[in-house]
């Protein structure tokens, strides 16, 4: 590859391949005998249900594009075609692999340390079994409905990720035909089910699906039960909305969400060793092919080890679990908020310090009779968030309240739909989201009248407005009440709700018509530096990274000796080591207890360094088609605390994986190097933070660590 000219295929990754890499890298962790035994089967439950997501979505739209005979190639030169026969091989192998881990590693290791896991009912001891077949009489039996296919009863449906046991039966003394039967594994019932304990030292458990396979035949008295195993389907779940022609996107969300239950068989997974005859039957009936079906050495659906994960009495194979999210130094309890911002900007690190002063935030201004208005924007919200009913709190006291939620936000629409309805009932002013955009930028906007006239107080973040996983994701935000990002979050909101585009930004850079130009701007400005022999240096923490314009315009950076240090969480289409860029380019996964959601950017700029965060990744979807934000952090202090971030990620050596020229990642050797966990050590400096800040406000001397503009 000649110096200048990346464009060729072979110089980026396919996307779809490469996040089944990152699957395989929290795999590692679940593989890794360093992790407590716990703590590595909630890992490989989160292989699992990633690997759900990923087959309902984009598994699903590759099967899309080859049905619809598209061709086009991505950047890595691949057509869908091609992407699904590899991303099916890689799949079948990953899930081999997890496999391996659970029968090979897990299950020896649990039983060693007083976990016993029936995994065939025929297992259980004769006390064990009668308990096992009265709690089936009196909790499982009369829930489940069995289901017979003849002449008169068709294939019944078998919905999207439930588990179902599939029967051949007989009917009784006759010579008749086998006959196919099926009965979903009820959702309504913990899957895993505690058995008395025979000993002091050993607890014993069996899945639901062995109670009911145990006791199959008394679903179907008249019937001899041939054979019975459990299997489990995957359905097309990656939905289409005409929204220019939908009158009601409210109403149209509603009603593809019930499509989901029954959208085509994508992945059916079955118990190894199934009878040919009643595999043959599931076949036919959910027209799925050979290499879509995945023949499963123990139980189906992993996703039950995070309950596992939950079972009492382990605590001592479990992580130290961190203290929790901690108090904000410049945010006391019972503090007014809103002249901590006047004090300065101040900027949070979720989850080592809490989440809670951006839900007090919102409180104070619904109650505060001087706020006249707050305007937000809402992705993904907990199941009973303190958000929504701070803002339904402030309609009902006359504030102007104006929010934007958005019903798009994938498999998260059933949720959003309720929120937004219930705001609308408290008198919130709701928009459902943008025509053909996603909003996904995270932004709220008090409008507050006060003695010097309306200040503007804004909250700007990297994850979602959701108290729920502001505990376990890792994000960033900024508290301001600069004037200039005030004009600009006011310019957002009348965008968003009017048709209003101003004509230039003060601060803020907005996706899809002005971020992704800025970015390859700054990306570019390096170059230009280090050609003119003035050094350049990037690095940029993200999710994802498989634009390929900014591909782009990083290998033509970093072949003009620009140094770029990229932590990239999940997809990376970049490819490291290419002739022309060397070590250049580095790449980095960081996967542990929390899971790295933040977006933050530095850019060298000749000595004047700048510091960005964002809701955005480099992702095509982020840039072109959706609503995303990008901020600078312009206080000394501030900036210092992200460049700590940075550096401190790139100092782990114990959770990151290196990408290597071939496409692998492999975990850093250790050598000279010692062990340094960044995510502990996060911890570790919020509760210090915490505890010292504490010891100050009890002496009854406060500062505020960020300092008045």
């Amino acid at each position: 590859m000649s110096k200048g000219n990346y464009t060729d295929a072979s110089n980026y990754s396919n996307r779809e391949l490469s996040w089944i890499l990152f699957d395989k890298r929290v795999l590692s962790e679940a593989k890794d005998k360093q992790n407590p035994l716990f703590e590595r089967l909630k890992f490989l439950s989160i292989t699992a249900s990633n690997l759900d997501e990923f087959f309902m979505v984009r598994v699903a739209s590759l099967k899309d594009m080859v049905n619809a005979g598209y061709e086009k190639p991505d950047i890595a030169g691949m057509t869908p075609k091609k992407q699904l026969k590899e991303v099916n091989a890689a799949t079948h192998e990953l899930v081999e692999q997890q496999y391996h881990v659970y029968n090979r590693s897990l299950l020896p290791l649990l039983k060693q340390n007083g976990l016993r896991v029936i995994e065939k009912h025929e297992d259980l001891s004769k006390e064990e079994a009668a308990f096992v077949d009265k709690f089936y009489e009196e909790n499982v039996y009369p829930v489940l409905t069995p289901m017979a296919v003849d002449s008169s009863r068709p294939f019944p449906l078998i919905r999207n990720k439930t588990l179902n046991i599939g029967a051949l039966v007989t009917k009784k003394g006759g010579e008749g035909e086998q006959e196919f039967a099926t009965v979903q594994v009820p959702g309504v019932l913990p899957r895993i089910v505690q058995l008395p304990a025979e000993n002091e030292k050993e607890k014993a458990v069996i899945l639901l699906e062995e109670v009911i396979e145990r006791n199959i035949h008394k679903l179907f008295l008249n019937y001899d039960i041939v054979c019975a195993y459990p299997f489990r389907i995957m359905r097309n779940a990656d939905f289409a909305i005409e929204e220019d022609e939908a009158e009601d996107l409210l109403k149209e969300i509603e009603k593809q969400l019930k499509k989901r239950q029954w959208g085509e068989a994508i992945r059916l997974e079955v118990a190894q060793g199934i009878d040919k005859r009643l595999l043959s039957i599931i076949k036919k009936e959910l027209s799925i092919g050979e290499e879509d079906i995945y023949h499963i050495d123990g139980p189906l659906d992993l996703t039950f080890l995070m309950k596992m994960y939950g079972l009492p009495g382990f605590d001592h194979l479990k992580e130290k679990s961190y203290a929790g999210p901690q108090p904000v130094a410049a945010l006391p309890e019972g503090c007014d908020i809103f002249e901590q911002i006047r004090n300065g900007d101040i900027l949070l690190h979720h989850p080592y310090e809490s989440f809670m002063p951006i839900v007090e935030f919102i409180r104070q201004a619904a109650k505060d009779e001087n706020v006249l208005a707050i305007k937000q924007t809402l992705y993904r919200v907990s199941g009973n968030s303190p958000i929504i009913a701070a803002l339904a709190q402030a309609a009902e006291n006359g504030k102007q309240v104006s929010v934007l939620v958005e019903l798009k936000a994938r498999f998260d629409e059933e949720n959003n739909i309720v929120w937004a309805k219930k705001l609308e009932q408290a008198g919130c002013h709701v928009i459902y989201g943008l025509v053909g955009l996603k909003t996904h930028s995270k932004i709220t906007l008090v409008v507050r009248r006060e003695e010097d006239g309306i200040r503007r107080y804004v909250h700007l973040g990297t994850g979602n407005y959701n108290d729920a996983t502001a505990k376990l994701y890792t994000d960033v935000g900024l508290l301001t009440c600069a004037p200039s990002i005030g004009e600009d979050a006011t310019a957002v909101f009348n965008m968003l709700s009017g048709y209003s585009e101003p004509l230039s930004w003060n601060k803020l850079a907005l996706a899809p018509l002005w971020l992704k130009d800025r970015f390859l701007y700054l990306i570019n400005r390096e170059k230009e530096n280090a050609m003119a022999g003035r050094g350049g240096h990037i690095i940029a923490k993200i999710n994802s990274l498989c634009d390929k314009d900014v591909i782009e315009a990083l290998y033509e950076a970093a072949a003009e000796g620009v140094k770029i240090e990229l932590i990239i969480r999940g997809i990376c289409s970049l490819k490291t080591g290419l002739p022309g860029i060397g070590d250049n380019i580095t790449v980095r996964s960081i996967v542990g207890n929390f899971l790295e959601h933040s977006r933050i950017f530095y850019f060298a700029n000749d000595g004047k360094p700048e510091y960005y965060c964002a809701s955005s990744d480099w992702m095509p979807r982020n840039l072109e088609r959706r609503v995303e934000i990008m901020f600078p952090i312009e206080k000394p202090e501030l900036r210092e605390k992200l460049m700590h971030i940075l550096s401190t990620q790139l100092r782990d050596t114990v959770k990151a994986h290196i990408l290597k020229p071939d496409g692998t990642y492999e975990k850093v050797d250790k050598r000279g190097k010692g062990t340094f966990i960044a995510q502990k050590a996060f911890c570790e400096e919020a509760v210090k933070a915490a505890k010292e800040n504490v010891e100050v406000v009890n002496n009854r001397v406060f500062i505020p660590k960020t300092h008045h503009e």
